[in-house]
């Protein structure tokens, strides 16, 4: 089940980035392109978004352990 939970904030981490490139190259935002200009879909996404990267934090401290088991 973590594992899981890994990719897919993974995945949300990668799709905020991507959309926050678009932006910032073309001043394009795909989710609002998408889903409405700041609707609750889009809102969603965003919180979703977010929320992954605070789980992801996490993850310095995972790798750190990884890095003392070696």
């Amino acid at each position: 089940m973590s594992k899981w939970f890994d990719y897919t904030a993974l995945t949300l981490v990668i799709v905020g980035a991507v959309n926050w490139g678009l932006i910032g190259i073309f001043r394009i935002d795909l989710v609002n392109l998408l889903f409405g200009n700041m609707s609750w879909i889009s809102r969603v996404v965003y919180a979703l978004v977010g929320l992954a990267g605070l789980y992801l934090l996490s993850l310095y401290g995972r790798v750190r352990e990884i890095g003392r088991e070696s």
